[in-house]
């Protein structure tokens, strides 16, 4: 029985603007089998909260096994590794 791959995707969802990076990686998560807890930021605050307690200048964030791997870009290079 193959083990379920799971990662965290902390994305911007806000009323007026959905991050294209953030739903091209839950798409990339997706089409790689990865179960996924969709971390919404859902206003300017909890985004600008969450990429200083992260120390990072851009969403989305995707975690793996823990592991900061990075925004979109960086996941597609992590996923093209294998």
């Amino acid at each position: 029985m193959a083990e379920t791959k799971t990662a965290t995707l902390y994305r911007m969802v806000l009323p007026d603007h959905t991050c294209p990076f953030g739903v091209r990686a839950r798409q990339l998560l997706e089409q790689a089998g990865y179960r996924i807890d969709d971390r919404l930021l859902e206003s300017r605050d909890a985004v600008d909260a969450f990429k200083a307690g992260q120390g990072v200048a851009t969403t989305p964030q995707v975690f793996i096994d823990g592991a900061r791997i990075g925004g979109s870009d960086e996941l597609e290079r992590y996923l093209a590794q294998g």
